[in-house]
C-alpha cells in the first residue's frame, strides 16, 4: 500500500504515467473525462434533468475533524459529491473524479455564478487510512485552483458511520487483499458521481464514461437557468410562494422504519427572527377570511399583540421556569406539536388530547377539543393552571410572579390605558396575540375566491369536487361564497374515541424499536409496560349528558398540511390515515353522527383529497412563524422573585 500526496498537477499525470509506459497509448484509453468531449453538448436549458430520488443525510467528519451532517455541507446549494480514497491508483477511479473536480473548480474561478451556487464534495470510503488529517493532505493538491470553501474532503469517523451512506447512495464497495489474505491494498467499487440540487433531490448520477467537466457544468448551468426562469414565470404569474419553508419537524421520522433512515434534526441556529406587523395582518385578514371578530371589551391595538406575544413564550409563566405556551403550540410545527401525538406538559407530565393549532382561532366559537370554553380570554387560563400544563398552583401565583419580573414594569398599563397585570388583562394579552394570528389567501383562495384558474392543481381540484360532493366533507368543513373557515365550529361522534374508550385495538401492534427495524408486539405486552390510555369521552365531561359521549369538536382544516398528526388524540399520522378512517365510515357505535358513513373512495380520490387538503396553505405562514422567532422565551437570570429573589443566578 503507498499514499499518493504530491502537491501540483502532477498529480493527475504520476497516476496516468504509473499505469503505462506509453503516455499516449495510456491516455487513449482512458475516461473521457481526461480529454475533449468527441460530441457538441446540447444547448444549456433545451433539455431537462428530472429528479432521481432523494439524497440521503449522514454523519461526516470535515477535514478539520469536527462531526457534520452531509445536509448542513449541501446547506442551500448545488451540489457534486464522489466517493474517493487517497490511495486509489487507477487512473478511471478516485483520480478521475478528483481531475474533473478540478476542472470544475477551475471554471468556477472564472464564473461567479457557478462558483456562488455549486460546491464539490470528496468523501472517503476508507475511514481507518483517510483521517481528516489525511484527508486535509490530500485537498492540498487542489487548493490553488480557488477557495478551499468550494471543495470540501471530507471522512467518517468509522465503517459503521460510513455504512449507512454508502448504502442510501447504492455505493458497493469490496476490499482487495493481497495473497496472504491479510493486508489490505485497496478498494474495489463503481465510480459515481452526484449532481445534487438545494431540495437535496438526486439530478443526475455520473459514471466514467459520462464523467466529463464540460458535461458536468452544462448541467449545472441548465438547472441554474431553469431556476430562474421558473422563478420569473412564478413572480410575473402572481403566484402565491410554495410550501412554508419555516414549517417543520424538528426531526423529520418519515422513512424511520427504513434501514438507512438518518436523522435530519433541525438546527436551532437556522431559527432567524424577523417582527411582522401582526396588527396590519388582523385588521386586513388574507383572502378566503371574514374580519376578525373582535370583542368589544378587548379591541385590538398593537401594544396588546406585543405584550400577548411575549407572555406567549415566555417560560416564566410555569411553575418551574421551564415551560411556556409556544412550547405545546410550536410555531414551526403548525402552532401545534408534529412530534407528539399527545402533548406533555411540565416535567414531562403527560397531557391525554393532541395540542391543536392556533391558526385562525380568533374565529372559533368554541375552544379546545370538547368545546369546553367560550372566548380566548378565558381560555388561556386552562393550560396555565392545569397540573400536567404549566402547573400553577392559583391565578393570584402567576399573577404576583409577574409583579416581580423587572421587564413587564409598565407594560400592562401601556396595553391597557394604566390597568396593571390583572387575571383578566394576561387574559386579554394573550387573547390579543392569538387572535392576530390569521392565514389564509391558500392556492385554494386564490383558485375559488380571486379566480386563478391556474393556482390549483388538476388533482387538488377533482379533490374539492370530491370534498364537497360524494365525501361529503364540506358538510363539517364548510366553505362559503366569500369565505371559508372549513369548520362548522360544533362537535361530532366520528367513533375514535368510543374505539379508544372501548379498547377496540388489534391483538398485534407494529412497533419500530430502531430504523428498519419493526416487531409485532401483542398487545397485552404493551398494556403491561405502558401506561394505560387515559379516559375521554369528550363532549361528556363537560356536559353530563350521555348523548353526549365522544363528540370532539371539527377542527378548522386551513393549515392542515402543517399540523399532524391528527385527531384530538394525534392517532393518525399523515392525511392519508385521515381520508381512510373517513371513508371507512369511522368506528360503527350507537351514538356515531349520521354524517360519518362508508364512501367508498378508490385510491386516486383518496389521493386527489390529500392534493386538495394541501391547498389549504396560507401564503403569510412564514411571516407568522418568523415573527414569532423574534420574541424572547423569557430568561430566568432576569428577576424571577420565585427563584433569585431578587438577584442575578449564572445559569450553566
Amino acid at each position: 500500500m503507498y499514499r499518493v500526496l504530491v502537491s501540483s498537477i502532477c498529480l493527475v499525470i504520476v497516476l496516468i504515467t504509473s499505469v503505462s509506459a506509453d503516455p499516449v497509448s495510456q491516455v487513449s484509453d482512458s475516461a473521457p473525462g481526461y480529454g475533449e468531449l468527441g460530441y457538441t453538448l446540447p444547448a444549456i436549458g433545451s433539455y431537462s434533468l428530472p429528479p432521481l430520488g432523494e439524497a440521503a443525510n449522514g454523519v461526516v467528519l470535515n477535514s478539520q475533524g469536527k462531526q457534520q451532517g452531509l445536509y448542513d455541507l449541501f446547506a442551500d446549494s448545488y451540489v457534486l459529491m464522489a466517493f474517493i480514497y487517497s490511495t486509489c491508483n487507477d487512473v478511471n477511479g478516485c483520480p478521475l473524479s478528483s481531475h474533473v473536480f478540478y476542472k470544475i473548480k477551475s471554471a468556477m474561478k472564472r464564473d461567479a455564478d457557478l462558483a456562488s451556487r455549486l460546491k464539490l464534495i470528496s468523501l472517503s470510503f476508507d475511514p481507518e487510512v483517510d483521517t481528516p488529517a489525511v484527508m486535509n493532505l490530500y485537498s492540498n493538491n487542489f487548493r490553488y485552483a480557488g477557495s478551499a470553501g468550494e471543495w470540501q474532503f471530507i471522512t467518517t469517523a468509522s465503517h459503521q458511520q460510513l455504512q449507512p451512506i454508502l448504502q442510501s447512495y447504492n455505493q458497493v464497495i469490496q476490499r482487495e487483499v493481497d495473497s496472504s489474505g491479510k493486508a489490505s491494498v485497496g478498494y474495489s467499487h463503481v465510480l459515481r458521481v452526484f449532481l445534487i440540487d438545494p431540495e437535496k433531490r438526486i439530478r443526475n448520477i455520473y459514471s466514467v464514461d459520462f464523467l466529463h467537466h464540460d458535461l458536468i457544468i452544462n448541467d449545472v448551468k441548465t438547472l441554474l437557468l431553469q431556476e430562474t426562469e421558473q422563478g420569473q414565470m412564478l413572480k410575473a404569474a402572481a403566484k402565491i410562494p410554495g410550501p412554508s419553508q419555516l414549517s417543520k419537524p424538528g426531526d423529520y421520522k418519515q422513512g424511520y422504519e427504513q434501514e438507512d433512515y438518518v436523522t435530519r434534526s433541525l438546527d436551532l441556529e437556522a431559527r432567524r427572527g424577523e417582527v411582522a406587523d401582526l396588527l396590519g395582518i388582523a385588521n386586513n385578514p388574507p383572502l378566503g377570511l371574514p374580519p376578525v371578530p373582535v370583542p368589544i371589551s378587548n379591541p385590538l391595538t398593537s401594544e396588546k399583540i406585543a405584550l400577548g406575544r411575549k407572555l406567549f413564550y415566555d417560560r416564566r409563566l410555569s411553575l418551574n421556569d421551564t415551560f411556556s405556551c409556544a412550547m405545546c403550540h410550536v410555531p414551526e410545527q403548525g402552532f401545534t406539536s408534529n412530534e407528539l401525538a399527545m402533548a406533555v406538559g411540565i416535567e414531562g407530565r403527560s397531557v391525554r388530547r393532541n395540542s391543536p393549532t392556533i391558526y385562525n382561532t380568533a374565529y372559533a366559537d368554541l375552544l379546545f377539543h370538547d368545546g369546553r370554553e367560550q372566548t380566548l380570554e378565558q381560555q388561556v387560563w386552562g393550560p396555565l393552571l392545569a397540573n400536567n400544563e404549566m402547573a400553577n398552583p392559583s391565578v393570584g401565583y402567576v399573577l404576583q410572579k409577574i409583579r416581580g419580573i423587572a421587564d413587564y414594569d409598565g407594560r400592562f398599563e401601556a396595553a391597557f390605558d394604566g390597568r396593571g397585570v390583572s387575571m383578566e388583562t394576561l387574559g386579554m394579552a394573550i387573547a390579543s396575540y392569538e387572535r392576530a394570528l390569521v392565514s389564509g389567501d391558500s392556492s385554494f383562495d386564490r383558485w375559488y375566491y380571486a379566480g386563478d384558474k391556474s393556482a390549483l392543481s388538476t388533482s387538488a381540484r377533482r379533490g374539492f369536487e370530491l370534498f364537497t360532493g360524494k365525501a361529503g366533507c364540506s358538510a363539517c368543513h364548510r366553505i362559503g361564497e366569500k369565505h371559508a373557515l372549513f369548520s362548522d365550529d360544533q362537535l361530532h361522534n366520528t367513533g375514535l374515541g368510543y374505539r379508544e374508550s372501548m379498547g377496540l385495538l388489534p391483538e398485534t401492534q407494529p412497533v419500530v424499536v430502531a430504523p428498519g427495524v419493526i416487531l409485532q408486539v401483542d398487545r397485552a405486552v404493551i398494556e403491561k409496560v405502558g401506561e394505560p390510555p387515559p379516559t375521554d369521552v369528550g363532549l361528556y365531561e363537560v356536559t353530563q349528558n350521555p348523548s353526549d359521549r365522544w363528540k370532539y369538536k371539527t377542527p378548522s382544516l386551513r393549515n392542515v398540511a402543517l399540523t399532524a398528526p391528527y385527531m384530538h388524540n394525534g392517532t393518525f399520522s399523515t392525511l392519508l390515515e385521515v381520508v381512510d378512517f373517513y371513508d371507512m365510515g369511522g368506528v360503527p357505535n350507537e351514538l356515531l353522527d349520521p354524517l360519518i358513513r362508508p364512501l367508498g373512495l378508490t385510491d386516486r380520490d383518496k389521493q386527489d383529497l390529500v392534493a386538495f387538503l394541501q391547498s389549504l396553505t396560507g401564503s403569510n405562514v412564514d411571516t407568522l412563524v418568523a415573527d414569532a422567532f423574534a420574541a424572547p422565551v423569557g430568561d430566568v437570570r432576569k428577576g424571577d422573585p420565585s427563584w433569585v429573589h431578587g438577584s442575578e443566578v449564572e445559569v450553566r
